[in-house]
């Protein structure tokens, strides 16, 4: 099976080389010619970079930039191999999956959405959370990517409801970042011994992956990436349309993308979502 990747940033490009490392053919999209590593088969051309493929992996930043690979100026589209395939791996809104699914139908071309979850420490381990809108019976062809990449795999039987299902998960994403950032701010200003104090919230009700994974970024005020701001800011609007569209309110997620825009205007959406501790500190350090 050959195969393109298209979107090589902070988890796509884990995810490649997960792929390639388990003796996958890819072929990998770079919009510069600043890579330097031979080892691996870059193409600089769309067109030339999904020519004879089975199938097209797209990991890249919100509805347009997906629109832009597959119907933009340099569309790849209508050079995609009839009976071929297209997985995406970006989180967009599910009208958009949707409407995509529709359009490549057209071609025999079958259009999966599947976001994931697990920042770049699941794209990794390959222990990534797979949230696929489609049937386990429509992916059997190609499954196999699904193995190497997640530990959880997924099937919400209709495009679009792995989008969906996305949604959930950042909402829970905000509530609880938010909510350590909150206990952390508290306990350090309570002088307690936060190490000591995190430990043993690990092993009680109050565990989740944002203080296993991001307290003590929290703590040291240091913010190497997992998962940008920005990204999860995009992400609860998406959540919040979907809201609106059947006229409920998401009070705690409003909350949190009020803060997140804050931070952003502060110059701090390119950092991990565990900045949303500065909030609360009230700390505009960068770094």
């Amino acid at each position: 099976m050959k195969l393109a990747f298209f979107g090589l940033g902070a988890i796509g490009k884990p995810m490649s080389e997960r792929l390639i490392n388990n003796g996958f053919e890819l072929n990998l999209y770079q919009r510069n010619k600043l890579n330097k590593d031979y080892k691996r088969k870059y193409f600089f051309d769309p067109i030339e970079a999904i020519t004879d493929c089975d199938g097209l992996l797209i990991c890249v930043t919100d509805d347009d930039a997906v629109e832009s690979v597959l119907f933009g100026d340099n569309g790849v589209a209508d050079s995609l191999k009839p009976n071929s395939f297209v997985i995406d791996f970006s989180t967009i809104s599910p009208t958009k999956s949707i409407a995509i699914h529709k359009e490549l139908g057209k071609k025999n071309i079958l259009y999966v959405d599947c976001p994931v979850s697990g920042g770049t420490e699941g794209a990794n381990k390959g222990s990534l959370s797979l949230f696929i809108g489609a049937s386990k019976k429509e992916c059997l062809s190609f499954e196999d990517i699904f193995k190497v990449l997640g530990k959880s795999i997924n099937y919400f039987n209709g495009v679009g409801k792995g989008q969906q299902v996305k949604a959930l998960n950042q909402i829970l994403v905000a509530g609880t970042y938010a909510a350590v950032a909150e206990a952390i701010e508290l306990g350090k200003l309570l002088e307690l011994p936060m190490e000591n104090v995190v430990s043993a919230l690990k092993v009680g009700a109050a565990n989740s992956w944002p203080l296993e994974n991001r307290s003590k970024a929290m703590l040291i005020d240091k913010h190497p990436l997992g998962f940008k701001l920005e990204l999860h800011h995009k992400d609860l609007s998406i959540a919040i349309d979907l809201a609106n569209s059947i006229n409920i309110d998401l009070p705690i997620a409003s909350k949190v993308k009020e803060i997140e825009q804050r931070l952003i205007q502060s110059g701090m959406g390119e950092l991990d979502v565990s900045v949303l501790h500065r909030y609360i500190s009230g700390s505009k350090k960068e770094g």
